[in-house]
């Protein structure tokens, strides 16, 4: 192994926005203190990969992409392994014995610390852990933005501190804090002035935003100073809480140009007793009532949500009820999850759910959305659209308008001359292909 000058970090992020938020900011780290950072695992000195564990199948693939890496590790192919993120935070007494091939682990709290702790191993040190405090104020930590030049996602918050009776986030990631509007404000200015046109804020509930820090909800003063940053011109929201809206937010949304009329509120059910099990603030009736106003107050929104199937005590009248719901909701956008028991958990303490109808009718309900995707698809041939082009491969664009969220929503095939890439351009929809719009 060389010294610091030369040796070659590579990155694996997994799990979701927030996570790549925090890879992004080690890589700013792990730069600036010399090493060389990168993408390649292969011939790497040490990989570090971030992880999610927030539901069983992203622990899986955390677990089986380490053990690839171990297998490598074993055949020389990589140096090092250290895992960071959710899965160490959440396992830290149990990870490495399970795993011996691992160098060090950095829990959430400790991701400021990933120079010395690869300084470390490098050095031939094993077995180090290093976790820090999951309530302390959101690091300001900068970053090597690694989505593109013209969109990148700013986290404004951290943790959560709404204890749905599935999820274990606020025991891993801890209590919900706001970071200041001014650095907010900051962050986007200096990538607008860089060439990003689209902010994608992401928090675990993006209408809870300073609350803890300012004593009120305050999303709409943020988006109202960053409707004010020049160059930018998409704002995108990652997740909105049903029961959070108020008519500011709702009229700031509306009136502002730059903000996309795109909402992913996760509704997660229907039926009023499963929301109750879940701990779910709200009820049926409230959660129809507010996508009823949101389409009639923001003309030509999309929806996006997210449900879980199977919990127990969902029969098949809760079931229905859900099924229902999206039929005539026509959601534009739905993110389907069969329920597993997550230790820790209120939910995990209910009786033993049947995974097997879980399953199914997590499937069910993707063959009712893929009915309404594909009408709400069709319904936009013939329109002109802005689109922002983001990959070129045989001999054409791929890109997304405001429906189009990245890695979650599918792209628009643009074909056509005069296309820069990373420049919004208007694209008529003239058909659809393998259940996406294209040019």
């Amino acid at each position: 192994m060389g010294g610091r000058e030369n040796a070659r970090i590579a990155f694996v992020s997994l799990g979701c926005a927030k996570n790549l938020v925090n890879s992004e900011q080690m890589m700013f780290l792990l730069s600036e203190a010399g090493f060389i950072v990168r993408g390649e695992t292969h011939g790497a000195d040490v990989v570090v990969v971030n992880t999610c564990s927030f539901i069983e199948s992203a622990k899986t693939e955390a677990i089986e992409t380490i053990l690839e890496l171990a297998r490598d590790k074993a055949d020389g192919r990589v140096g090092k392994i250290i895992v960071a993120g959710c899965l160490p935070e959440r396992y830290k007494n149990e990870i490495m014995r399970e795993m011996p091939e691992i160098d060090a682990i950095v829990g959430v709290g400790g991701f400021d610390d990933i120079v010395g702790v690869v300084a470390s191993v490098l050095e031939g040190k094993t077995g180090l852990q290093s976790f820090g405090d999951i309530n302390a104020p959101v690091s300001e930590t900068q970053r090597i933005i690694t989505t593109s030049k013209a969109w990148a996602y700013i986290k404004i918050a951290e943790g959560c501190d709404n204890r749905c009776a599935f999820c274990a986030i606020p025991d891993i990631r801890g209590r919900f804090r706001s970071r200041p509007i001014e650095r907010i404000v900051t962050e986007v200015d200096e990538l607008a002035q860089r060439g990003l046109k689209e902010a994608i804020l992401v928090a675990q509930d993006v209408t809870r935003y300073g609350l803890d820090m300012y004593g009120k909800r305050r999303l709409s003063d943020l988006l109202s100073e960053l409707c004010k940053v020049e160059g930018l011109e998409w704002i995108r929201l990652h997740y909105l809480y049903p029961d959070e809206f108020d008519e500011e937010l709702i009229e700031t949304i509306a009136i502002n140009d730059k903000i996309l009329k795109y909402l992913d509120i996760p509704i997660q059910h229907i039926n009023d007793e499963i929301l109750k099990r879940m701990h779910r603030r709200g009820t049926g009736r409230e959660i129809r009532a507010l996508f009823k106003l949101l389409r009639e107050r923001i003309p030509g929104v999309v929806l996006r949500t997210s449900v879980i199937t199977g919990l127990p005590g969902e029969g098949e009248a809760e079931f229905e009820e859900l099924c229902e719901f999206l039929t005539d909701a026509k959601i534009e956008r739905t993110g389907v999850f069969p329920y597993s028991p997550e230790e820790g958990t209120a939910a995990a303490l209910m009786q033993f759910p049947d995974s097997e109808i879980a399953v199914l009718r997590a499937e069910m309900i993707m063959n009712i959305q893929l009915g309404i995707a594909d009408e709400f698809n069709r319904s936009r041939i013939g329109s002109v659209t802005p689109v922002l082009p983001e990959s070129f491969s045989e001999g054409q664009f791929y890109g997304r308008s405001y429906a189009e969220s990245p890695d979650v929503d599918g792209y628009i095939s643009i074909k056509g001359e005069g296309i820069s890439q990373d420049a919004i351009v208007n694209v008529r929809i003239t058909g659809i292909e393998e259940g996406e719009v294209v040019q």
